[in-house]
């Protein structure tokens, strides 16, 4: 198995890794959290490996020996009681190529000289219909996505199915929050936009890891910056309901609910105070036509997305 990683994961390095897997049968995947991903239509696709501990274990189950090229070994997200941090099979060999972008690529030019990669094939998620959901708003920004983009991913739980509704779009690039903290997204939207003026810029953001960098949405406005700010509001910080699962906590007593459960935001409102334009949407229709917009229209926008929290742990 082959895990590229960091600088492997542009557009030169993904054609290196699907190059390898063509001529010699490894399994890819690509590090969990990478902090930058050029993918798309045209690009190879590459999985990522899970958040979960035991869904990892089970991507990683067979591999004899697990090359690294610009990734560490994989370990557990968090040191979960009686469960292994270390992630790597029995008897897996590690061999580290090393963090130079080039190492890929120099392994795809020897053991994969006349092989050619594989790309993602154009396509485009069905739109669905009815109450909007997180996992239907993955399917219309992947429907809807621009070409050139660049997305600023900081979705958490609501995030789970982004990666394969938009792995046809038009090229783009994918950033990612690298660890455990939270609030990078905004203010990492917000640099982006800077150093590329002429590319859109979309921002999916939870609401709880929102809340402590909101205020990016002020600079966004005084500076005039084209990023679209997709909110996930579900009202809870619910990646702490999906912590206290893997812990055997429960989850119902009153400690619990005050660290689980948010008030109810207005980021419409919040928004607006900053002076950017803003909507709510509660159905995929609204959704969709108020993205739709947003992306059309210069300067900064915020869409409210109304999402149920997560009742299920897909990763």
């Amino acid at each position: 198995m082959l895990l590229p990683g960091g600088d492997a994961l542009r557009r030169p390095g993904r054609e290196a890794a699907s190059r390898i897997a063509v001529a010699t049968g490894a399994r890819i995947l690509a590090e969990p959290t990478p902090a930058r991903q050029e993918r798309g239509a045209g690009i190879p696709h590459l999985d990522r490996l899970a958040y979960r501990g035991e869904t990892v274990q089970t991507q990683l189950a067979g591999a004899r020996s697990l090359v690294l090229a610009g990734a560490t070994p994989p370990v557990a997200f968090f040191a979960y009681p009686g469960r292994p941090s270390d992630l790597v099979p029995e008897g897996c060999r590690v061999l580290d190529l090393g963090g130079r972008a080039s190492a890929v690529r120099e392994l795809a030019d020897l053991v994969a000289p006349h092989a050619r990669p594989v790309p993602a094939r154009r396509t485009v998620p069905g739109m669905p219909g009815g109450e909007l959901t997180a996992e239907k708003a993955a399917a219309v920004i992947g429907a809807l996505l621009p070409e050139g983009a660049i997305v600023s991913d900081e979705a958490i739980t609501s995030g789970w199915w982004l990666p394969q509704a938009t792995a046809g779009a038009p090229p783009h690039d994918w950033l990612t929050l690298t660890g455990g903290a939270i609030g990078q997204g905004i203010p990492l939207a917000t640099g982006a936009a800077i150093a590329c003026p002429g590319r859109p810029v979309i921002s999916l953001q939870a609401d709880g890891s929102a809340m402590y960098t909101v205020q990016a949405l002020w600079t966004q406005a005084r500076e005039g910056l084209d990023v679209t700010t997709v909110i996930f509001s579900n009202a809870s910080y619910a990646i702490l309901g999906v912590e206290l699962d893997l812990l055997r906590a429960e989850a119902g007593d009153n400690r619990s609910r005050t660290l689980l459960d948010l008030p109810r935001l207005d980021f419409v409102a919040l928004a607006k105070g900053m002076d950017v334009p803003a909507t709510r949407a509660t159905t995929v229709a609204e959704f969709a036509d108020q993205l739709r917009k947003a992306l059309a229209e210069p300067g900064p926008c915020l869409i409210e997305a109304a999402v149920p929290p997560p009742t299920s742990f897909p990763v």
